[in-house]
């Protein structure tokens, strides 16, 4: 959306001064809530249908993990190396970097790895596995793309096993990989799909949707299977219900590819410049060294241009501008990271 999108501003306003909290268990249907869900249930594919809003990604990989063992009644998770999924205790568990983990532990026990992309690898999911939790486009990873067919080979063995595969579109998710779901980019449909990011139009906001049918998970053994003082808050449901309508009303996303291939082109004609992988405008620059890429952040900066770093790809810098960015910022910006590669 860009910063202070007008549209978005206003709705904020509009719902903060009608009312900025209710109790949010469900005891009290709120219009926000129910005019973005429905229409974010409209965009998914089928049986995703029942939205459950909550504060966060972390949040709601949280939550999904919990619905995955109430469902299943199994307890392992698979994850992949390389794999972000948030920093709260569960999900921490799910990383495949120790680094990140040891400070913390005891974490969550039955937690396995996969490589992503290994097709040999899916022979790990069992029928003990509660759930295959995966980014379809890796982002901390640094942009890792989905080998053909390897998506649909997950699908299939989650099926032939009864695991339910969990999609975390919190980086993917709103266009950012060149369709409005990356599920729909590889057309391969998740048990539960995990959102949050840009889903809030710049306010703080996580969701997981499911079917109704595993969602009717939650209404016994416990009741209030996951409860939350803010998640799915008016005003942050008002800026998604905007931006969401925004986005389906312009074209950015259907441009995405295009603007991401006048990025890549200009990035592999540079010399510093190794390989360039990207999904729409999500977009990882690899430098081929470390230090390169440690000293291209704070020029980017000085050139007034904000990227950012990969956890799992030290070697490369990240380009995600937002989806409106017109080709005239496009190449504003590529005069100023083209200067700051040739100053490394």
């Amino acid at each position: 959306m860009g910063h202070s999108n007008r549209e978005i501003i206003d709705a904020v306003k509009d719902q903060a001064e009608k009312h900025m909290h209710l109790m949010v268990y469900g005891e009290i249907i709120q219009a926000p809530q129910v005019e973005h869900a429905t229409l974010l249930a409209s965009q998914l594919p089928a049986p995703l249908d029942v939205v459950y809003y909550v504060n966060s990604g972390s949040e709601a990989n949280e939550a999904a993990l919990k619905l995955a063992k109430r469902h299943t009644g199994r307890r392992e998770i698979i994850s992949c190396y390389n794999c972000y999924h948030g920093s709260t205790h569960g999900v921490l568990s799910l990383m495949g970097d120790e680094y990140f983990k040891n400070s913390f532990r005891p974490l969550l026990p039955d937690v396995n790895h996969i490589e992503f992309n290994s097709f040999d690898d899916l022979d790990k999911i069992s029928e003990k596995t509660a759930a295959v939790i995966i980014e379809p486009v890796q982002g901390e990873g640094g942009v890792i793309i989905p080998l053909n067919g390897y998506l649909s080979a997950l699908r299939e063995k989650c099926n032939q096993t009864g695991t339910v595969l969990i999609f975390d579109e919190i980086q993917t998710g709103f266009g950012r990989c060149g369709k409005l779901f990356a599920c729909r980019k590889y057309e391969v449909v998740p048990d539960i799909i995990t959102l949050a990011k840009a889903l809030g139009g710049g306010m703080p906001l996580g969701a997981f949707v499911a079917s109704s049918e595993m969602m009717s998970g939650w209404q016994t053994h416990p009741v209030l299977g996951h409860i939350t003082t803010f998640g799915g808050h008016p005003v942050s449901c008002a800026a998604a219900l905007a931006s969401l309508k925004i986005l389906l009303r312009e074209n950015w996303i259907e441009d995405a590819e295009r603007k991401s291939s006048i990025y890549k082109m200009a990035m592999e004609s540079h010399p510093l410049v190794k390989e360039v992988r990207s999904s729409g405008l999500l977009i990882a620059v690899d430098l081929g060294k470390r230090e390169y890429a440690e000293k291209i952040l704070p020029l980017l900066l000085e050139e007034g241009v904000m990227s950012d770093w990969f956890l799992f790809s030290p070697c490369s810098f990240r380009i995600a501008p937002p989806l409106s960015i017109s080709d005239e910022e496009i190449e504003w910006s590529l005069v100023r990271i083209k200067r700051a590669l040739d100053r490394i």
